[in-house]
């Protein structure tokens, strides 16, 4: 474990570098787990959402209210569980907090139409933040489920994983068309954030990480790595979504889909890394160094 630290109120507030447009959570439902340099802050009010991540007090995730999306989220898939809006007791209910030396709990209130309850843990290694999150299948019949993570960042910067090309494909059960310009190179995908001004998504089999460089900042979510095949319906290991007008672009991640019996958990980890990266923010041997260094 880590140098961990958890802390509250006016020592929260600090880490807070660039307010949102609107009111702030109530400083006594921030939480900010660190590790070294690294800090993350999480409102437990607010669905544990994930509010910022930090190297040095510089954040990386978007702080734009479109009115929900921004920071960093959970929800079960296939989305065609629930359509939208995403549920309130995954997505934006208060969560009860638990803390430890080592680690900290938030607990979220059980969905009774899904039978879903969805737990988060916050742990440390090195200078690294790990996000464990369970589902419980709180009622009384089996049901599938996957896990879901969502991750807003600013519309702009170079976003890049491991997978072919040809895996890239816009959803299939969506109105998006339209396939991002994912280009190849050094082994990996890469997208240069362009300024076409309409939604887009997609869908691609990914090999276990997530990364995306914006102002210096490199960020490198981990996770298991998954088959196609083990993916819940139309859905994807690796997702990114483009909203209109650019004011944040979506990072998604999402686990194996499971059966679980009444009173059965799954859990899924991303290992959540921050560096700064002083070069060219554009492909390039050394940028997939960089990326291997800290996998």
């Amino acid at each position: 474990m880590g140098n961990m630290k958890f802390l509250t109120a006016a020592a929260a507030a600090l880490l807070m570098i660039h307010p949102p447009s609107i009111a702030d959570p109530k400083d006594e439902d921030i939480l900010t787990v660190t590790a070294g340099k690294v800090s993350m802050t999480v409102d437990a009010a607010g669905g544990a959402r994930i509010m910022s991540f930090c190297y040095d007090g510089k954040d990386v995730l978007s702080r734009t209210r479109f009115p929900h999306s921004y920071g960093s989220t959970f929800w079960t898939s296939p989305q065609t569980d629930w359509n939208w809006p995403p549920v309130a007791e995954f997505d934006s209910f208060s969560y009860s907090v638990e803390e430890t030396d080592s680690s900290l709990v938030l607990t979220g209130m059980v969905n009774r139409e899904m039978g879903f309850r969805v737990i988060k843990e916050f742990t440390t290694d090195d200078e690294a933040v790990i996000v464990k999150y369970s589902i419980v299948n709180e009622s009384d019949e089996e049901k599938g489920v996957a896990p879901w993570e969502i991750t807003r960042v600013p519309g702009e910067g170079l976003i890049f994983f491991d997978a072919p090309i040809e895996s890239i494909i816009p959803p299939t059960t969506t109105t998006f068309t339209d396939k991002m310009p994912f280009f190849s190179e050094h082994g990996i995908s890469w997208f240069d954030v362009d300024n076409i001004d309409k939604p887009r998504k997609v869908n691609a089999d990914g090999h276990g990480w997530l990364a995306y460089l914006n102002d210096g900042l490199l960020l490198v979510k981990e996770f298991e790595d998954i088959q196609a095949s083990e993916a819940a319906p139309a859905e994807a290991e690796v997702q990114v979504y483009v909203n209109a007008g650019h004011t944040y672009i979506e990072l998604e991640n999402q686990g194996r889909y499971v059966s679980l019996k009444p009173g059965e958990r799954l859990t899924y980890s991303v290992r959540w890394c921050l560096v700064p990266f002083n070069g060219t923010a554009a492909p390039s041997k050394e940028l997939v160094r960089k990326i291997r260094s800290v996998l």
